[in-house]
């Protein structure tokens, strides 16, 4: 893989139209009664019941799992403030803000391993924050949205961390460890607040919602983790938030065929403008990631 960076970079694509299909099956969960937690809960834990077990046999490099489990907890406990959101405005509104990501993986490479981001990355992330601003800008969001908005931040800083521990530290471990540390991680930030809620908040209400857990565990989880795990440290920091900002038009889409959201010209602004972002990430890997990798 490390010999085809136009194929690890397809990988992160596939992998983001997973992660984008999250909003497709949170709703329909929640609009059944779960618990936004629950929701994000459930996501991972089908990817922590398989690989768990293979972390453990990987307890001697106990500080780089620490990474790892941290990462997971910051990002399960985000996802379930974007659940929170996804519940109660549009889905292209919560998509757009969190696709700020990319914003946050560069602060995090550069503040905790250094990583000083090339200016053609901080143009990418800074046209993303252009089109996040766009959507949410004044008369575009109710008032009372707000709170939930702002805390689904923790989504965005979540997986930006992540992405910044994932290349930096987690390629010291095979790849299925790394999503298996993750996701209990996440499993362990989410579980407390699923001790505290009623049953009939946990469990879904008929054989389709079952359905819906397996198609979030899997369809949005375990396999595009696998890709993204697998494929990330090739392509690096920078041009991994921006390629995995693909997530935006197929939450768009999500939004108008499932849900019956209009898309107005700010929508289809948006769209444009992070797949130019794309375009403007660079293609050159950072040297620290190389070096984890070819070792």
């Amino acid at each position: 893989m490390q010999r085809h960076p136009t194929l690890a970079l397809l990988g992160v694509i596939l992998a983001s139209i997973g992660f984008g299909l999250v909003p497709l099956f949170a709703r329909s969960l929640t609009d059944q009664g779960m618990a936004p937690h629950a929701v994000a809960l459930y996501r991972y834990t089908l990817a922590t019941l398989l690989l768990a077990p293979l972390a453990w046999r990987w307890r001697h490099r106990g500080r780089v799992l620490a990474w790892g489990l941290a990462a997971g907890l910051l990002m399960g406990l985000g996802w379930a403030a974007y659940v929170r959101a996804v519940e109660v405005v549009p889905v292209s509104t919560a998509g757009v803000l969190y696709m700020t990501y990319p914003a946050f993986a560069l602060a995090f490479a550069w503040a905790l391993f250094g990583e000083r981001p090339q200016a053609r990355a901080i143009i990418a992330a800074l046209v993303i924050l252009g089109a996040a601003a766009l959507v949410t800008g004044p008369g575009n969001v109710e008032p009372q949205h707000l709170p939930a908005l702002l805390m689904s931040l923790a989504a965005p800083a979540g997986f930006g961390l992540g992405i910044a521990v994932l290349v930096h530290r987690l390629p010291e471990v095979p790849a299925l460890v790394r999503i298996g540390i993750v996701s209990a991680g996440s499993v362990l930030g989410l579980a407390p607040l699923a001790l505290a809620t009623p049953l009939d908040a946990l469990l879904p209400v008929d054989a389709a919602g079952w359905g819906m857990v397996a198609g979030i565990g899997l369809g949005t989880a375990l396999i595009p983790q696998l890709l993204y795990t697998i494929c990330s440290p090739v392509v690096g920091t920078a041009r991994t938030a921006v390629a995995g900002s693909v997530e935006l038009p197929v939450m768009f889409a999500i939004g108008w065929f499932a849900f019956g959201e209009a898309l107005g010209p700010p929508q289809w602004i948006a769209c444009a403008l992070v797949l130019g972002a794309i375009l403007l990430s660079p293609a050159r890997r950072p040297r620290s990631v190389a070096g984890a990798v070819e070792a």
